[in-house]
């Protein structure tokens, strides 16, 4: 029997012997792949993860354009189907003036985006005859927002193919590392679809809230462009009240309207107060009330020199209060926190007022924004 041990012993040493070389083998091949074909490997993860991503955003599109057919069809009561008028809206686009000479870029940029917006909602009009000038403009902004979409995924889908094509690996990689934040863009605009379509108050909507709050109850005008103005005591002083004209989608044109109201009172104008929307930083709360100096207003950078053109001539210092958010609550449908929120700017926007002018003064507060679902 103990004779008998030795050779079971020797035998499964071999078996050892055999696994251990299997796996060492096993190991060099499985290195020599990695070494030469990583890379490879890599990519092809990669590209699998961007394609999820970009069928995902095909639906998100789709999506957004059934919602815009729907809703023309619901407001506008066409006479033929508007898929095709649709469409064609969707690949619209609009060239930046030539730049290589800057005088006077900001009014050439100006006279292209009143083109832009007229060709815009007349093209609504044709699409939707039966709606009146609000729900014209809650159209367009639907169509805008399902636009936006539509591009997104063009650009994703591009540089997908491209990077497929050539196998590129950085093309594929800087693809894949920006899209959580493309992702998060196209869901934020995916919602916004839904608040166009019924009107509802979106969370860039915050600073004509303000607005409407201090105008409420008191008599309002029309100024150029899209905008109306209030006279509202407050704090011993004069406020002219100004914000987008309501409850249609419309952002109006700041510029034109404060440069309006300022020449109309030449030298009477004490201060400029601006209240909007502000991009958060990750850890901010939502709905955070911050101040400082300048014409807080974003776009393509015409209102905000108009504005700061016609503070220069006057010499009228202008004051900004914002309300913080990300992206996706700007366009989404507004928040508890943002609305929340209006008490504590107009707090701040008197606060303001009564330290840096004085009594019997008159102040320009402008709460700029999309003014959709927010009447005067």
């Amino acid at each position: 029997m103990l004779a008998v041990l030795p050779a079971v012993t020797g035998q499964l040493g071999g078996a050892g012997d055999s696994i251990s070389q299997i796996l060492s083998i096993l190991f060099y091949v499985i290195f020599i792949v990695f070494l030469f074909y990583g890379q490879r490997i890599q990519m092809y993860v990669m590209i699998r993860e961007v394609e999820g991503s970009l069928y995902k955003l095909k639906y998100i599109k789709d999506e957004g354009r059934r919602i815009a057919i729907e809703t023309i069809k619901e407001l506008g009561k066409p006479q033929t189907d508007p898929s095709a008028r649709v469409d064609r809206y969707l690949d619209y686009f609009t060239i930046s003036p030539q730049s290589m000479d800057p005088a006077g870029i900001v009014y050439k940029l100006d006279h292209i985006l009143d083109v832009r917006d007229t060709r815009l909602k007349d093209e609504v009009k044709l699409m939707a005859p039966a709606s009146d000038e609000v729900q014209v403009n809650n159209l367009e902004n639907t169509l805008e927002a399902a636009m936006a979409l539509n591009y997104i995924y063009k650009v994703v889908r591009h540089y997908y193919i491209q990077g497929k094509k050539t196998l590129s690996l950085y093309i594929i990689m800087q693809l894949q590392m920006i899209l959580p934040l493309v992702m998060k863009e196209a869901e934020a605009y995916a919602s916004a679809l839904k608040a166009f379509a019924y009107g509802q108050p979106i969370g860039d909507g915050v600073g004509p809230l303000v607005a409407a709050k201090l105008m409420h109850g008191y008599e309002t005008r029309k100024v150029p462009k899209d905008c109306v103005v209030a006279e509202v005591p407050l704090e011993g002083r004069t406020a002219l009240i100004m914000k987008a004209e309501g409850p249609g989608g419309n952002v109006g044109k700041p510029g034109d309207a404060i440069k309006a109201v300022i020449e109309e009172n030449k030298g009477k104008i004490a201060a400029v107060i601006m209240i909007d929307a502000g991009l958060k930083l990750e850890g901010e709360m939502v709905g955070e009330v911050a101040e400082g100096v300048g014409a807080a207003i974003g776009g393509p950078g015409v209102d905000q020199y108009k504005i700061e053109e016609a503070l220069v001539d006057y010499h009228i210092p202008i004051y900004a209060v914002i309300v913080k958010e990300d992206i996706g609550d700007a366009v989404s449908p507004m928040r508890k926190e943002i609305s929340d929120s209006v008490d504590k700017v107009i707090e701040r926007v008197k606060s303001v007022i009564l330290e840096r002018t004085k009594e019997g003064d008159k102040v320009i507060i402008f709460g700029v924004g999309n003014t959709i679902g927010i009447g005067q």
